[in-house]
């Protein structure tokens, strides 16, 4: 009788916290996207289907969403190409300093999308230190080559190439050296082996990685409004936050519609993908050994090649960066006379509105990461050991809520918390909470991936003599899961830490006077002419990314394989 009350006792317990799971991700997800999705078609007055028409079939909307379509596919293109190279490159050949060139590959997957534009630009401006220490620098008055649709593709297809890179790499990792053997075996080169047999098996691990590059780059605010927004070049993204300031009793529901339309571009890009994938997909049963094709007397200029682009997409801008950020006033050449540590000394103790932003991304990231941790913890139970409809629901939104563009989960936001709040009586837009309620909903998906790996390395013959004995949900949680599940929680409370401190995708609409943080500060800083103080903050960031990325280096050999996207 005693066992029967006990095990009566702990199944209670389960629901209980599974009501609070669905009560988490029902108010922070699911909710808020319904009340964006009724905002598009219905305004105060009913449902007005010639205000959706005048909107959507606006020469402006229809411009942007042009223009949104063709420059996605062209970067996507462009990273599926160089993230696929990469990884045969990688995964395929014996080349030397591959933990390193990793590294240095995934490196700007890491760095905020404004970051790497801002970098980008100073790399190619006249006013260039770097470039003008090789006397490569353009002339005064010429058009900035970056401030342009082809920019915007090029600066996507960079950053979005190591989406393609890892998902073709875990891919090349399950290819049966044996059916590489045989073909060796039988005459073929290394190319007509990598084009004949390894291609067709990881045609799925490409269409993957393609489908996760067109959803960044329709979702990447940073790339579009740096570059963008002076070239004059309307995306649907850029659209949204330039409407964020219009007025009139529709101008919200006229947000919402155009946030939809993104979204729906975004689903129609996942579903066509996940259709090709499955067309491509070969099933393999694993590589019995790891396959190296020798590149023999190819080795080193493959390298220097290898290294070259690296020197190229990250070390050019990022010493740009660091340059412009280094002398007194945008546009000096970099000496010993123009040399100065006074725009970081600003940024870090001088500038209240910069200072003031960093310390509220701080406190709101690590709020972030307390929370989500536990939450994923307790979702990743029920998802890898009960197998029910409401986890599976409930992972399903928060995999919608992560895929698609931030900004559209910053438009549900406000509609969603634009009016007071039921018994509180209060409005949360324009405070830090409507921020951390957005973070919680866009990352939630981020910090359940290292979790769900690590719960499948745990025996579940632990949890189930707890359970035997009379251990309560969150007693085995405590005391048996967490222990052994710690450097996967640590690894994913290092991802979620890197992508919300620098954080601009979702929350560039929910900033206010009131509630600064410190991703949008770029762009901010950028158009109110403050470039050298937007380089030494763009400089800090990328110093804080780096140094958590090092760190985690510290414990990857004891997660999953493939949790750390930057070690190989």
């Amino acid at each position: 009788m005693r066992t029967l009350s006990t095990l009566s006792g702990a199944l209670r317990n389960e629901r209980t916290l599974m009501l609070a799971l669905a009560l988490f991700v029902g108010v922070l997800s699911i909710l808020p996207l319904g009340r964006l999705l009724y905002a598009a078609f219905v305004t105060g007055t009913g449902f007005e289907l010639e205000r959706i028409a005048d909107v959507l079939g606006g020469r402006r909307v229809f411009e942007a969403t042009v223009n949104t379509v063709w420059i996605s596919l062209a970067a996507t293109a462009l990273a599926t190409v160089a993230g696929t190279l990469a990884a045969l490159l990688v995964g395929a050949s014996d080349m030397k300093g591959r933990t390193a060139w990793v590294f240095g590959f995934v490196l700007p997957l890491m760095i905020p999308p404004q970051v790497i534009a801002l970098a980008w630009i100073q790399a190619f401006s006249p006013a260039s230190p770097v470039m003008q220490l090789f006397g490569l620098s353009l002339e005064p008055g010429m058009r900035h080559p970056l401030y342009s649709a082809g920019g915007i593709v090029l600066l996507l297809g960079i950053y979005n190439a190591p989406l393609v890179f890892l998902a073709v790499r875990a891919n090349l990792r399950r290819v049966p050296a044996d059916l590489v053997e045989a073909a060796r075996a039988v005459g073929a080169s290394p190319l007509r082996a990598t084009l004949g047999v390894i291609l067709p098996l990881i045609r799925g691990g490409i269409f993957a990685g393609a489908a996760l590059a067109f959803v960044s780059s329709i979702g990447n605010f940073g790339i579009q409004a740096m570059l963008g927004i002076p070239a004059r070049v309307p995306t649907l993204i850029t659209l949204i936050y330039r409407r964020l300031n219009s007025y009139g009793p529709s101008a919200l529901n006229d947000m919402a519609l155009l946030a939809l339309l993104l979204a729906v571009l975004t689903v129609l890009g996942m579903g066509l993908a996940g259709w090709l994938s499955r067309m491509g997909d070969q099933r393999v049963d694993g590589a019995s050994k790891p396959f190296k094709f020798p590149l023999g007397r190819f080795r080193l200029p493959v390298t220097a090649l290898a290294w070259g682009y690296l020197v190229l997409a990250l070390a050019l801008p990022l010493s740009a960066l660091a340059g412009s950020a280094l002398v007194r006033g945008y546009g000096q050449p970099l000496n010993l006379e123009t040399l100065t540590f006074e725009n970081f000394s600003n940024a870090l103790f001088h500038h209240e509105g910069i200072r003031e932003a960093f310390f509220t991304s701080l406190w709101l990231t690590g709020l972030a990461v307390a929370i989500l941790i536990p939450v994923s913890v307790a979702l990743g139970y029920f998802l890898s050991w009960r197998h029910g409809v409401t986890p599976r629901l409930l992972y399903l939104s928060s995999q919608l809520a992560y895929a698609l563009p931030g900004i559209i989960i910053g438009v549900a936001m406000i509609l969603f918390f634009l009016k007071p709040l039921p018994v509180l009586g209060t409005s949360l837009y324009g405070t830090v909470w409507v921020i951390l309620a957005a973070y919680l909903s866009n990352f939630l998906a981020l910090a359940l991936q290292p979790i769900l790996g690590g719960f499948a390395q745990i025996e579940r013959s632990l949890d189930e003599a707890a359970q035997v004995v009379g251990a309560g949900i969150f007693r085995r949680l405590k005391d048996i899961i967490l222990p052994v599940l710690a450097p996967a929680a640590a690894a994913s409370a290092i991802l979620v830490f890197m992508t919300a401190i620098n954080e601009i995708q979702t929350s560039v609409l929910l900033v206010s006077s009131r509630a600064q943080t410190i991703g949008p500060m770029i762009i901010f800083l950028e158009e109110a002419g403050s470039s050298t103080l937007a380089a030494a903050v763009g400089c800090l960031m990328v110093l804080v990314i780096l140094t958590l990325m090092l760190f985690s280096l510290t414990f990857a050999r004891r997660l999953p394989q493939g949790v750390l996207p930057w070690h190989d």
